[in-house]
């Protein structure tokens, strides 16, 4: 019998009873059946209330790094069993490249996350947005940003192309935001997403409450979120736009982000003749984005932009390539090279725009609809009775202003050819799309390049420029990264997805704070100036983490500064810039009084003044950051250096951590010469 699939919720798998109400998932490539899915009986609003309850309780309270460490230990968990999920996609009408982008591709967002919440914040639960704003001229009242997790649900309402990437490219900010998360994956690749769920569930690295999966309909998903909730949808525009004009979003204030189809284009210069490296990348990429995932992709190529006269020229190319490269088939063939649509339904679907987009004025180039000969499973060529396969289809436009071109989409492998006169009729059509996420320019003109880029980048989350010189390292005109936005304006939806911390920083409320220097270091766990200090006993370079603590400082004795080191300093470095060397050029620079120390110098004189040499606690200096000289320092001024543990960060797999220090020097007048903070490694014990 098929299996009913389950749901994952209040950390249990529970079934719909027997006699539900079920949905049949059939095989993309056979149609035969895979699973049932049903939803019937499900209390969602008691899913929802136990992430915002257990769910936020378990995961709020650990810092960005053990959230981070969770992230990294689930890849590993999943790269260990995704042979289990490559079988199951290859149902799905994926074949082993596509679902490497999927499978792979979803947990190397989870390494990258893991990656950056390590690197880039701290191991605390508050975030610091922006610097400090003083409020004040006695420096006694400050302002910063902070953003702390938002109190609810993250809800993420999937499309069917990528179960597992889908999923988890909104799982690994939301986690690493410290908000728990409840996946709402589409009905027909639903089953892998389950397993992928299941693969996590089983190594016992969830925090309680913290991922839940509903397998099936939930229609009245949004009737059940509040403020503090939020909601990443993937799908299309029209229901982007019901979804967003619900009351929970209206009225209650759930953030809504949507990342949806959108009419993607790639322009070829008009240098990018045949038989130039940008031209052939182009149809490259053309094929590719055609066929990868059967076309299946938000970020596929719907609209190819070529020059005048260069139609031809690209179709023929496109045709060869797509003889020469494309095997269509069951992905469990060896030598497919495209699969199927994700079901019959969806293969519908396409075939309607196709006709939508011939009767608004286009021309079949290469495929269109009919009977297609694919590879079977057993290696045998023929028609597949139940299969959702349709041919790679190339389309002309001969008027450029066609209606259909530019609002039509046929979300399978389906492109259309037309062509521009100028780099304004080609940035104008990329515009007439309404908001893409993605374009690619080929040419290696970079006048052309930075004209065309210019105009276009208002209408798209991300512009791939590719030549000869990025062709074979390129990603690819279709791949979102988890270091870039992945969202566009308009028709794209309008949200943010990914784009390193930035998409962490959705799930989190971004709040002012003012407040003294001592309640600012007490609230964000990071030294402020005029906050206490602590400058008696021992040397803060003689303490472990386990003994230093905020505000530690040491006040360094005064030195001169001679003209010998000056002097000195120039000839050992080769830094003989008129300034240290010429008093009569110095005296005419309107920033000296004449000559002045290097600031260089000035540095290496106050590492100098503060460093406790003995071998102790601080492994090394790891840099400098935020550096900046103020006043000039002349032979004979003075300067001393006043040094303050500033913040203190633990790595949670290391036997050291990392301490930021707030230096400050001063010359005998008081006055700042420079400002910097010094980082170092530092042992947890002695």
């Amino acid at each position: 019998m098929t299996r009913t699939l389950p749901s994952y919720v209040q950390d249990a798998w529970w079934e719909p009873a027997e006699g539900a109400r079920t949905t049949e998932v059939r095989d993309a490539s056979t149609g035969e059946p895979v699973a049932l899915v049903s939803t019937d009986g499900l209390d969602v609003a008691a899913a929802l209330e136990h992430a915002r309850q257990v769910g936020h309780h378990s995961l709020a309270p650990l810092t960005f790094h053990q959230r981070a460490i969770l992230l990294k230990r689930m890849a590993l968990a999943l790269t260990e069993r995704k042979g289990e999920l490559y079988e199951l996609s290859a149902r799905t009408g994926a074949t082993k490249a596509d679902s490497w982008v999927d499978i792979d591709g979803g947990i190397g967002v989870l390494f990258a996350y893991s990656s950056r919440g390590r690197r880039e914040m701290p191991q605390s639960t508050v975030y610091l947005d922006g610097p400090v704003e003083p409020l004040s001229k006695d420096g006694s009242f400050l302002g910063r940003h902070i953003a702390t997790t938002l109190p609810g649900v993250a809800v993420q309402i999937n499309a069917f192309n990528f179960p597992v990437w889908g999923s988890l490219e909104k799982l690994a900010p939301a986690f690493l935001a410290g908000m728990p998360t409840l996946i709402k994956p589409a009905t027909p690749t639903g089953y892998v997403a389950e397993h992928m769920v299941r693969i996590l569930a089983e190594t016992g690295l969830l925090p309680a409450g913290s991922v839940q999966i509903v397998s099936g309909s939930a229609r009245d998903l949004l009737d059940h979120l509040r403020l503090g909730d939020t909601v990443g949808f993937t799908g299309s525009a029209s229901t982007a736009d019901g979804l967003r004009g619900h009351a929970a979003v209206q009225d209650r204030g759930v953030r809504f982000t949507a990342e949806t189809d959108s009419i993607n284009a790639s322009v070829l210069g008009p240098d990018a003749v045949p038989g130039t490296p940008e031209f052939d990348a182009y149809v490259r990429g053309l094929v590719a984005e055609m066929t990868s995932k059967a076309g299946q992709k938000c970020t596929a190529i719907r609209r190819a932009i070529v020059p005048s006269g260069m139609s031809d020229a690209v179709a023929e190319a496109v045709r060869e390539r797509i003889a020469a490269k494309v095997v269509v088939g069951d992905p469990r063939a060896e030598g497919v090279t495209m699969g199927p649509l994700a079901s019959v339904e969806q293969r519908d679907e396409v075939l309607r725009q196709v006709g939508r987009l011939t009767d608004g004025g286009a021309e079949v180039l290469v495929g269109g609809g009919g009977a297609i000969d694919v590879l079977l499973a057993d290696g045998s060529r023929g028609d597949a009775d139940g299969g959702a396969f349709v041919a790679p289809t190339l389309l002309r436009f001969a008027d450029p202003e066609a209606e259909a071109l530019h609002s039509i989409e046929a979300f399978g492998p389906v492109s259309s050819l037309v062509e521009y006169g100028s780099a304004e009729q080609a940035a104008e059509l990329v515009g007439r799309g309404g908001g893409s996420l993605v374009t690619s320019v080929a040419s290696h003109d970079g006048a052309f390049v930075a004209d065309l880029t210019r105009r276009i980048a208002p209408h798209n989350g991300r512009i791939l420029l590719l030549d000869r010189d990025d062709a074979r390292s390129s990603t690819g005109h279709g791949s979102p990264l988890p270091m870039l936005v992945h969202g566009g304006p308009g028709r794209a939806g309008g949200g943010e997805e990914l784009g390193g911390i930035r998409s962490v920083l959705h799930h989190m409320q971004r709040t002012a704070i003012q407040g003294s220097p001592a309640m600012l270091t007490a609230v964000t766990g990071v030294w402020h100036p005029g906050a206490p200090v602590s400058a008696a006993g021992e040397h803060p370079f003689r303490k472990s983490l386990a003994e230093l603590r905020i505000g530690d400082q040491v006040v360094s004795a005064p030195r001169e500064v001679t003209l010998d080191d000056i002097e000195h300093f120039a000839r050992f470095t080769g830094d003989e810039f008129y300034a240290h060397m010429d008093e009569e050029a110095a005296a005419a620079n309107p920033f000296f009084p004449g000559r002045v120390a290097h600031g260089y110098l000035l540095v290496s004189f106050a590492a100098g003044l503060f460093v406790e040499p003995a071998p102790g606690p601080v492994l090394a200096n790891t840099g400098l950051e935020h550096l900046k000289f103020m006043t000039p320092v002349s032979p004979g001024d003075s300067i001393r250096v006043t040094l303050t543990a500033k913040q203190i960060t633990p790595r949670e797999t290391e036997e050291y951590g990392e301490v930021r220090w707030d230096a400050v020097l001063e010359n005998q007048h008081d006055e700042v010469v420079a400002k910097y903070d010094v980082l170092t490694y530092v042992a947890k014990t002695r």
